[in-house]
């Protein structure tokens, strides 16, 4: 098929917002951003962390936002409006009519008519500013608005009469005092008269005002045939900052001409990858998911006044050289989007890491859940695994020395006992090898999460010449064999004494586990499926477990939660069993199928996901920073990194007949699957190069290197059982 013309044209941005706190399919914004752009913007319809509704028909705003997900929740927000006639400030009260099937919602833009005001909304973003464009009806009264989040604020209109410059604390968590999201806005005009409000009460033509909510509006009179534009800037550092971010990212530029140039950026972000298929639906599917890659983490860095990067740091509440990053759930993101970073952007990955590695020196340790600073959510310390990942492939730029040492704390330190920061239950993960079940919750995910991330940390200290230091942690790797039970078959919680957590029941949820149970959670050894097969009772057995879970009704006891949390219902509305592809714990499980010599399951099983679970529209389940989107995206191009860490891909099925890659070393790698059909899920041979693959992984170097890698595909499979030494990696047969 020929080349298309713009990527851009199959990017949904409504993909997975149709979700709300019962249920998912993303739990995504439609952001209006450049790629890790500092701040990100979104239409509006309620407030509330779940503050678009697609099928709302009523707008509020366009709002500044640095959410990363809902069940973390906005810091540094606010939201921009536009009004004519009677002055009504409030979000409920303002609030105006659009059509969203004749608004306009682009990676790099956003218009929408506001039907009670007669008034047309345009923004087009920056990384850190956006360029707002009013065209409001040629008379009567005319007005901007703009109102933060809940918080300490200050508003000052300036003595030109064209600008205003503010602050906003609002927050969520994660922020240390002195926290605050800076903002200027200039606009191309003056104004008639001005007002400063929180909530109903309003302060006429004051130049300055400070308290919770402070908020303003800034009326024109009539506006004229001209569309009025304000330019907005934010800043986490100071006003003066927000204004060199302006002059930098905007200055005088036009409104057509910013939004020329984030269509230029997009469109060179999205063509990272061209992807050729007769199916249109497939093209919005993955070009959705390759957007929803590139939004996270944020650059939370600033260039000074020389240009260089600088921040304010979330950790330490105080302004340093270098980059930043934030907003990344790693127990998520190590899974498939860094992965997916290694080969697309290894630079920008290289940025990202020492981003990381200076949070963990402002802040002594690496973040479990970092937005803007440390959150305590979710378990194990998974940034081992993303550090890892980018050493053994090669990825150069960053201080990986300073990185292993704020490692190795995660080994053998106590850190924090809420969980922002370290391994819960560390102590007891030392002395037993395990994580007890009496003394901590969430106890067999803890351990199995600390034996993949000890291997991922003795990866590093070997790669940098520690070897005795890597024999220590590889050792402590195989703690997870300590957690499996024979007489039931799965991963079980254990108490200190060593006897099993009673009663059992493979289909509750929740501690032991972390969103799910024991069918859904004890697959985590992606390090050594070997290991992990001859545990099980073999590859007969492995792979009739593997069956039933894909096979076995969606039962589920709610346990702990005390009543049905969104992923739980996520997984009975799938026709996949106990395969909660909602969740991110079995992403990597159809590919144990490979591990144990059974490749035709694992392309049959993840060909059946990316067709029944992915759409234009939504996710089985949330979207989490990218990685729903990044697995899809690396399934698709018959690839997927079982074990971060490894520097190499276990193959699976492509979905195209073609994808080519741009490569950062400027070569293209084309991935090609000549005649593929939906019917045609099954790989004959695989050759790299024209050299057949014997195995059923790639190195990463060898991609690289590579100008085609070509899959024969087929509509019935080779049931051949693939031999032990041409499997996917395992630590135990290494």
């Amino acid at each position: 098929m020929p080349e298309s013309p713009s990527r851009l044209l199959y990017v949904n941005l409504l993909q997975g917002t149709d979700s709300h706190h019962g249920f998912s399919t993303g739990n995504t914004l439609p952001l209006i951003a450049m790629p890790f752009g500092m701040t990100h913007w979104t239409p509006q319809t309620t407030e509330g962390n779940w503050m678009f509704e697609p099928r709302a028909r009523k707008l509020q705003g366009v709002r500044a936002t640095h959410q990363p997900s809902p069940w973390i929740g906005d810091y540094g927000h606010f939201v921009v409006m536009a009004q004519t006639g009677r002055r009504m400030l409030t979000p409920f009260r303002r609030s105006s009519t659009y059509r969203p099937d004749q608004s306009v919602l682009k990676p790099h833009y956003f218009q929408a008519e506001l039907l009670r005001y007669g008034t047309t909304v345009e923004m087009t973003p920056t990384e850190r500013c956006a360029f707002f464009r009013f065209t409001f009806p040629a008379t009567g009264e005319s007005r901007v608005i703009l109102e933060p989040g809940a918080g300490d604020s200050v508003v000052t209109v300036r003595d030109d009469r064209r600008s205003v410059a503010g602050l906003t604390r609002s927050s969520s968590g994660g922020t240390p005092e002195g926290f605050a999201c800076y903002f200027v806005a200039v606009f191309d005009r003056a104004f008639r008269s001005w007002c400063t409000f929180s909530g109903e009460e309003v302060y006429e033509g004051e130049g300055q005002r400070e308290g919770n909510r402070i908020g303003f509006a800034v009326d024109f009179g009539d506006p004229g045939a001209e569309p009025v534009t304000v330019r907005i800037a934010t800043s986490f550092i100071s006003i003066e900052q927000a204004e060199r971010n302006l002059q930098a990212e905007i200055g005088d530029a036009s409104f057509e001409e910013v939004r020329a140039r984030g269509e230029r950026t997009w469109e060179e972000a999205l063509g990272k990858i061209q992807v050729e298929d007769p199916d249109e639906n497939r093209l919005r599917t993955f070009y959705s998911c390759l957007y929803r890659t590139q939004l996270f983490p944020r650059m939370f860095h600033e260039p000074d006044a020389e240009g260089k990067p600088h921040h304010f740091s979330p950790y330490d509440g105080r302004v340093h050289p270098g980059v930043l990053y934030t907003d990344n759930g790693f127990w998520d993101t190590y899974r498939t989007v860094y992965p997916l970073y290694s080969l697309l952007m290894p630079e920008r990955l290289a940025e990202i890491l020492q981003g990381w590695v200076n949070a963990s020196r402002e802040g002594g340790w690496f973040p479990q859940w970092a937005s803007p600073g440390y959150r305590a959510c979710m378990v194990g310390t998974h940034i081992d695994a993303v550090m890892a990942d980018a050493v053994v492939r090669g990825i150069e730029g960053f201080d990986a020395e300073a990185a292993l040492e704020g490692l190795l704390k995660h080994a053998y330190e106590v850190g924090d006992p809420s969980g922002a920061f370290g391994r819960i239950g560390i102590e007891d993960y030392i002395e037993l090898g395990y994580v007890s079940d009496d003394r901590h919750h969430e106890s067999v995910a803890r351990s199995l999460d600390y034996a993949y991330d000890d291997f991922c940390i003795a990866q590093v200290a070997e790669r940098l010449g520690r070897p005795d230091q890597a024999a220590r942690l590889r050792e402590r790797a195989q703690n997870y064999r300590k957690l499996y039970d024979p007489t039931v078959g799965f991963m079980r919680g254990r108490n200190a004494n060593g006897s099993w957590q009673e009663p059992f029941d493979e289909f509750r949820w929740g501690s032991p586990y972390v969103e799910g149970g024991a069918w859904q959670s004890s697959w985590a050894v992606q390090h050594d499926p070997a290991g992990l097969i001859k545990l099980m009772g073999g590859e007969e057995a492995f792979v009739a477990k593997l069956d039933a879970m894909l096979e076995t009704e969606p039962r589920f006891e709610v346990g702990v939660y005390g009543f049905e949390i969104h992923e739980m219902t996520e997984m009975a509305c799938a026709d996949f069993g106990q395969y909660a592809h909602s969740n991110q714990p079995v992403h990597h499980a159809l590919y144990l199928y490979n591990a144990a010599g059974r490749p035709w399951r694992t392309q049959k099983e993840v060909r059946r996901v990316m067709d029944e679970l992915y759409t234009p529209d939504g996710f089985a389940g949330d979207e989490d920073n990218g990685e729903m989107s990044a697995w899809y995206i690396l399934s698709a191009l018959g690839i997927f990194p079982l074990c971060p860490g490894h520097p190499s891909w276990t193959l699976g099925s492509p979905l195209f007949q073609r994808a080519t890659l741009r490569l950062a070393n400027g070569q293209d790698l084309v991935v090609e699957a000549p005649g593929n059909t939906p019917e045609t899920v099954f790989v004959g041979r695989v050759l790299l190069d024209n050299e057949e693959v014997s195995g059923l992984s790639i190195p990463h170097h060898a991609l690289l290197s590579s100008r085609t890698l070509r899959f024969e595909m087929a509509s019935s499979p080779t049931e051949r059982v693939v031999p032990e030494e041409q499997r996917p990696f395992s630590y135990s047969k290494s």
